[in-house]
C-alpha cells in the first residue's frame, strides 16, 4: 500500500501527463520543496549547451531537471542531461543557488563541460546543439545573466592561472639578479 504523502511521486512517475501538469500537480500537492538543476555546460571552444525543450513558452533553454531523493545535486544534473540529450558531460562546480518565492523551489545552477556522446531527442528534449555567447538564440533572461556569471568567472580562474604570484621568495628574488 502506498503511504499518502507518496501519492503525488507516484502520479507524476506512472501517469502519462504533460511535463507542464506533472509540475503543476507536484506543486499543489507536495509540501516540501523542490529541488531543480540547472547546467552551463561548454564544450572545447568554449560554446554553451542550449536546449530546445519541448514543453516550455521559450523553447530553448539551459539543460536541467529534478533532483531525485537520495541523489547528489551533480551527479542528478549529469543524469538529467544523459535522459534528455544522449550527452555525457562532467559537472564540475556550483555556480549560484536561487529561490523561487512563488513556488517551493530551491534550484541548483553548476558549471561543467561536455565530454561525448551523440544527441538523441527525448519526449523532453527536441534539439540540443553548442552555441557561441554571441550567438545564442532566445533564451529566458535569468539564464543569460547565468551564463555571463558562469563566463565570467572562466576568465578569472584562467586569469588566475596566468598571473604568477606577486609574493617572490628569497631564492626567487636571488635567481633573479643573476638571470
Amino acid at each position: 500500500m502506498t503511504n499518502l504523502s507518496e501519492l503525488p511521486a507516484l502520479i507524476y512517475r506512472t501517469l502519462p501527463l504533460t511535463k507542464n501538469f506533472q509540475l503543476f500537480l507536484m506543486r499543489r500537492l507536495q509540501d516540501e520543496f523542490l529541488i531543480g538543476l540547472t547546467g552551463i555546460i561548454f564544450d572545447e571552444k568554449d560554446r554553451i549547451l542550449i536546449c530546445r525543450h519541448t514543453y516550455r513558452k521559450i523553447p530553448w533553454s539551459l539543460p536541467g531537471g529534478y533532483l531525485k531523493a537520495r541523489e547528489h545535486p551533480r551527479e542528478g544534473l549529469e543524469r538529467e542531461i544523459k535522459e534528455e540529450t544522449g550527452f555525457i558531460v562532467s559537472v564540475d562546480e556550483k555556480l549560484k543557488t536561487r529561490t523561487d518565492r512563488n513556488s517551493a523551489r530551491l534550484d541548483l545552477c553548476y558549471i561543467g563541460q561536455f565530454i561525448g556522446g551523440e544527441f538523441t531527442p527525448s519526449k523532453e528534449v527536441s534539439e540540443a546543439h553548442f552555441f557561441a555567447e554571441g550567438d545564442l538564440p532566445i533564451i529566458p533572461g535569468n539564464q543569460i545573466l547565468l551564463i555571463k556569471e558562469a563566463l565570467d568567472q572562466k576568465k578569472r580562474q584562467i586569469h588566475s592561472i596566468e598571473k604568477p604570484s606577486k609574493k617572490t621568495s628569497f631564492w626567487g628574488k636571488l635567481l633573479s639578479k643573476f638571470s
